[in-house]
């Protein structure tokens, strides 16, 4: 690897965790927690296993589980058989569950446009610019084998 591959990899890792720590301290006082938000937004489009949601959350299975017992209590959950194999259990959002994200997304999305309302045109066209680069670097890194 080049080294001015290196320097760039470290300076996106360095402004995207910032930009995680920033859009997750937006919900600090919400009724949900950062990680159930992350769990609904993860299973928003498919179900999926709760091996798989642990994983992409970068947590352990039991940790998973506790998290979607508690989305199950609170009526934003339903766990459902999958029908290509009657062994595995998905995890898939219901009705109540996608009005609480998309209210959740949706206050997310206004505080984001307010801060974007900051930049110049230019800066934001150039943000926009880059959403189609930094998609491809997101698929990218899923077909990364871990680091460990």
């Amino acid at each position: 690897m080049s080294d001015d591959l290196q320097e760039l990899a470290g300076r996106y890792r360095d402004i995207l965790r910032q930009a995680v720590y920033l859009v997750r301290s937006m919900d600090a006082e919400g009724e949900l927690s950062i990680g159930q938000l992350s769990t609904l937004n993860m299973i928003a489009a498919d179900p999926m296993r709760v091996s798989d949601i642990a994983r992409n959350a970068g947590i352990r299975v039991p940790s998973a589980t506790e998290q979607i017992i508690k989305l199950e209590a609170a009526g934003l959950v339903k766990r459902i058989s999958d029908a290509s194999d009657a062994r595995v259990v998905l995890v898939e959002l219901t009705n109540e569950g996608r009005a609480k994200l998309t209210e959740s997304n949706a206050f997310r999305n206004t505080v984001m446009a307010s801060a974007l309302h900051t930049l110049t045109p230019d800066e934001r066209s150039s943000i926009a610019a880059a959403i189609p680069a930094i998609a491809k670097l997101n698929t990218a890194l899923t077909r990364q084998p871990a680091v460990t």
